[in-house]
């Protein structure tokens, strides 16, 4: 398992706002509420520099302001660890970080209604007429890497591995598919109980777009959930479950679940860090992303914040269990970090939230 210990996002920092001191790393598994959970957090500006580098400590001590953040549940720990970790060395600035989905995120990023979105796949083409048209400049930002697993139970001992279109028999749209012999007859006669994220989630729609070949083309008689807990509990408690959803849930979970290994041509690859950072595991590997606006960076307390975000992607990825960059991927995230800082030094003077 990448990193340190896990931790309940609803006890993350929830006193923060009242205290100076850090917050307490408890050593328990998540169980993630997205849709319910806004982590707010006091912490507070740092100097910035346009290209970063190493750890970031405190800054202006007199910076204040707040930094409103939304999105996609996966990406949701990253981010609520950055914002735990930057108020450690810094106070004043109040962050907030929801978790509405990919999609939901970016309706609210959209209107302006936040500073950022957290998205687990990039913005879609409607997705980015409805910003221009309220004119939201952005950018994205790549993170961290995830492994999408497929997950199937501890009772499932014959689904080691499938193939890129058994998962599509399955998953397509109008499937009937509904006992595991029917995509291999050396299968079980097991009914399939699926599992999966809502159709909100950047997950559902990265998956759908890889396995069915379009973004939400899916069955619908399966359980949706935006909360992945939902979805362990399900395929753990069944011995025919399957669902999906980003590596570090599945590593979390690792004793209750088994990861199933993906061919997509080239034989059964298993996710891991190391595989979905040189791309082998296909076609289920995925960038990670978080969209600032320009105009959010113009905001000295935003740009602080994001400037500790790159400067130390690294230790957040792994604090929060997820794949870090490799460094030809953080140095482009570098180079793009100090593009939008470039913009936003242009941009009109906000007013600060």
């Amino acid at each position: 398992m990448i990193g340190r210990a896990t931790r309940h996002p609803d006890s993350l920092c929830s006193s923060c706002a009242h205290q100076r001191a850090p917050c307490q790393r408890r050593n328990t598994v998540r169980t993630i509420k997205p849709l319910l959970t806004t982590v707010s957090i006091v912490a507070a500006g740092l100097t910035l520099a346009a290209c970063g580098g190493g750890s970031t400590s405190a800054g202006d001590s007199s910076l204040s302001g707040q930094v409103g953040i939304d999105g996609s549940s996966t990406v949701f720990p990253l981010t609520a660890l950055a914002a735990e970790d930057f108020q450690t060395v810094n106070s004043g600035v109040q962050v907030k970080v929801g978790s509405s989905g990919t999609g939901g995120g970016f309706e609210k990023f959209c209107r302006g209604e936040s500073d950022a979105n957290d998205a687990s796949r990039p913005i879609k083409d409607d997705e980015a007429a409805a910003c221009a048209s309220a004119g939201v400049a952005y950018g994205p930002l790549t993170v961290a890497v995830d492994a999408l697993t497929i997950v199937v139970s501890k009772d499932n001992t014959w689904a080691t591995c499938l193939t890129t279109d058994q998962l599509g028999a399955i998953w397509a749209p109008g499937s009937t598919v509904a006992n595991w012999n029917e995509i291999d007859p050396s299968f079980p006669a097991e009914p399939i109980k699926l599992f999966g994220p809502g159709t909100d989630s950047g997950t559902f729609d990265y998956f759908t777009g890889v396995i069915n070949g379009e973004e939400g083309a899916s069955r619908t008689d399966y359980t949706p959930s935006e909360d992945d807990n939902v979805i362990v509990q399900g395929v753990s408690g069944s011995k025919g479950g399957l669902g999906y959803f980003g590596f570090t849930y599945y590593e979390e979970n690792a004793d209750k679940l088994t990861a199933v290994q993906i061919d997509s041509g080239s034989g059964c690859v298993a996710p891991s860090a190391a595989t979905a950072q040189d791309g082998t595991y296909a076609p289920l590997s995925r960038p990670l992303f978080v969209y600032p606006s320009i105009a959010a960076l113009a905001r000295p307390e935003v740009a602080a914040f994001f400037q500790y975000y790159v400067d130390n992607d690294a230790s957040i990825a792994e604090g929060a269990q997820y794949i870090p960059l490799n460094e030809a991927q953080r140095t482009t995230l570098k180079a793009d970090f100090a593009a939008l800082l470039a913009q936003a030094s242009t941009a009109p003077s906000p007013i600060a939230s």
